[in-house]
This record gives structure tokens, sequence and C-alpha cells, in this order.
């Protein structure tokens, strides 16, 4: 019940801040479900292996790194779903920065109780 709560939320976020964002553009409601489902998937099965490729860049960075490839796996996810459009990858970078920060915030009011 909990994921699909998240995955609720996740879609909902992905069109409010498609709506607002200039360069993200989501055609309707099921492309946001399919959005975060791939984005679900992507986060568990590809983000630990480019977190472990690039682990000495993201050392030296601090952890900055770790933006770029949240950065990446928008571009990915552009790529895979179909309705689902970034411009660029600067437009992508502060896509999953709002996304994460507003995922939290509504993380607080929904989470486990």
């Amino acid at each position: 019940m909990k994921l699909i709560i998240r995955v609720l939320t996740t879609s909902i976020l992905v069109l409010i801040i498609s709506h607002f964002m200039t360069g993200v553009h989501v055609a309707s409601f099921t492309t946001a479900l399919f959005v975060a489902v791939v984005l679900g998937l992507l986060n568990i099965f590809i983000k630990p292996i480019l977190v472990l490729f690039t682990l000495p860049i993201t050392f030296f960075t601090l952890g900055l790194f770790l933006l770029v490839i949240n950065g990446l796996i928008i571009i990915l996810c552009d790529n895979i779903v179909g309705g689902f459009d970034v411009d660029n990858f600067f437009t992508a970078l502060l896509f999953s920065i709002i996304l994460s920060v507003s995922q939290s915030i509504v993380n607080l009011f929904v989470g486990d109780k």
C-alpha cells in the first residue's frame, strides 16, 4: 500500500513540477505514472551501479556529483518514457532537485504513521 501511495504522490509531483517548469513536458497523468514507475526502477537498478563507478569523482566533489547522476537518471527516463520530455541536462538537474525536495516534504506529511 505504501508503494502505491509513493508512486501516486511522485506522479502527481511530476505533473505539478512539469506544469511550472518550462523545460519539462508531460503528456498526461498516465505518462506521469509511467515516469514515476520508471524512475523508481532506475533508482533501484541503475543508480547504484553509476554511484559505484563514479565513487572517486563523488568523493573528490564531496558528494555533489550525485546531483549529476540524478540528472542522468532523469535524462535516461526521458529516453525510455514516451510523452515525457526534458529539454536539456540542466533542466533535468533542476527537475531532479525539485522532485527530491518535494518528495521529502510530502513524505513528511504522508509517511509512516
